[in-house]
């Protein structure tokens, strides 16, 4: 909204010191970051006092672990502070006119949503037990049902996934190596791909011709092309096959989205964890963002450049930001839990930019904490259920999943298993960068 405003001063011809600094996605992006910090840390206190004054508290499961009974009552649903810190920011710096800010807005509020409802509905049990005088005991059941949560999950992969495939101002700029051709033709596109439109840039005195791409191409890690068609998918059909490609596309999407979410949900087991984990995975794709949208950078490590990728920047932002500034309450020992409200929409945020930033294939690799965590959980439950049938008793892989509660039933610490995590997350966030180059 701000952005608007300075630019219609701009045009207006109404001019300030410091009021030609919005036009620079930089200075909006410090813009961000600063706020959702303020928003998180200052305002913060205030969402936790409130939710206090509601009796907003957590139900801790007696699981035998170190420290669970000091945090019966911790304020939850603290993950609205962090969809504060990221929507209140955006909506004031970012270009709102661009496809990818509808995008990351909508997964935003919807998973939010899905994760306040989520927590709604076991506090309403919480209370209800209460008020008929017994002792409550927390259960799945007492929130979504889980296939009510799969299902919005889903239906939000879909509309991102529907969306990325098929709106026009989703594409990739390929640059032409032909200058005496005097146009591209279509000999030049891949497999499976449409060309919009044409366009020049010049870097440094040299005029660089590209052609505007419309392709269902992700980036492929280790593999010198650096590129992945989802079309190949289902070539082995046939000719014309890659009519079908968008299927194939949605339902790669929606998988991801639902998966990485979950993992995040899993992951917040830990005071600090998710949040310092889902920051510098944030980072990461802040930097994914940066280089693929800029030409220069896109040139240099001879990576696909994404047109109208910049203002994505904003949001990013304003996502590590507020991140950042939760840890001041979810530091151990936490004053507040981010509950569903945020592990739900910080997983889908994670997802959604990594497939609009084209590097879905990479998130193994950064996102490894969260899959170590989804696999512990996977594993011990298979194996439990197969050992059961077999030998008439289930036996288990893990002292406790997910793998977190397994490094407590050892006697770690839990802010000491939550700093560790980190550690592994930013390795894993540098070695996912350290593919730009390695091929």
């Amino acid at each position: 909204m701000l952005y608007y405003f300075f630019d219609w001063l701009r045009d207006e011809g109404i001019k300030f010191p410091g009021s030609g600094l919005m036009q620079f996605i930089t200075f909006r992006v410090l813009l961000a970051v600063l706020l959702s910090l303020l928003i998180s840390t200052l305002y913060g206190k205030r969402i936790i006092n409130l939710l206090q004054k509601k009796q907003i508290g957590e139900s801790v499961r007696e699981l035998g672990l170190q420290g669970e009974q000091q945090k019966k009552g911790t304020p939850t649903m603290g993950g609205i502070i962090i969809l504060l810190a990221i929507l209140i920011p955006t909506l004031l710096f970012a270009d709102l006119s661009k496809v990818y800010i509808h995008l990351m807005l909508l997964c935003t509020v919807w998973l939010g949503f899905i994760g306040f409802m989520d927590d709604y509905l076991k506090l309403k049990a919480r209370k209800t037990a209460i008020a008929k005088g017994e002792k409550y005991k927390k259960k799945d059941s007492d929130g979504l049902a889980g296939m009510t949560k799969i299902f919005g999950q889903v239906g939000l992969g879909i509309i991102i996934g529907a969306t990325l495939y098929f709106n026009d101002r989703v594409v990739v700029w390929r640059e032409y190596y032909e200058p005496q051709a005097t146009a591209i033709t279509e000999s030049f596109l891949k497999k499976g791909e449409k060309k919009v439109g044409d366009t020049i840039v010049t870097m440094e005195g040299k005029e660089h011709r590209y052609a505007v791409v419309k392709t269902p191409i992700t980036t492929i890690p280790f593999v010198k092309s650096h590129e992945f068609n989802y079309s190949r998918l289902i070539s082995w059909i046939g000719e014309g096959a890659d009519r079908y490609t968008w299927i194939i596309y949605i339902i790669a999407v929606t998988f991801i989205i639902t998966a990485v979410s979950n993992g995040a949900n899993i992951t917040d087991g830990l005071d600090g964890l998710a949040a310092g984990v889902s920051a510098l995975i944030g980072a990461c794709l802040g930097i994914f963002v940066y280089v693929s949208g800029s030409t220069r950078f896109a040139e240099y490590l001879n990576i696909m450049y994404i047109p109208n990728l910049g203002e994505l920047s904003v949001f990013v932002g304003a996502f590590v930001g507020g991140c950042i500034g939760f840890l001041w309450y979810n530091a151990y020992p936490a004053q507040v839990f981010m509950g569903d409200t945020g592990s739900l929409a910080l997983g889908g945020i994670i997802a959604s930019l990594a497939i609009i930033v084209r590097k879905e294939l990479l998130i193994p690799i950064f996102c490894g904490v969260f899959l170590v965590e989804n696999l512990s959980v996977m594993l011990q439950v298979s194996y439990f259920k197969y050992t059961k049938r077999k030998y008439g008793e289930g036996r288990r892989i893990f002292l406790m999943s997910p793998l977190h509660h397994h490094y407590q039933k050892l006697g770690y610490h839990e802010s000491k298993i939550a700093v560790r995590f980190w550690i592994v997350t930013v390795l894993c966030v540098l070695f996912a960068i350290a593919t730009f180059k390695m091929r």
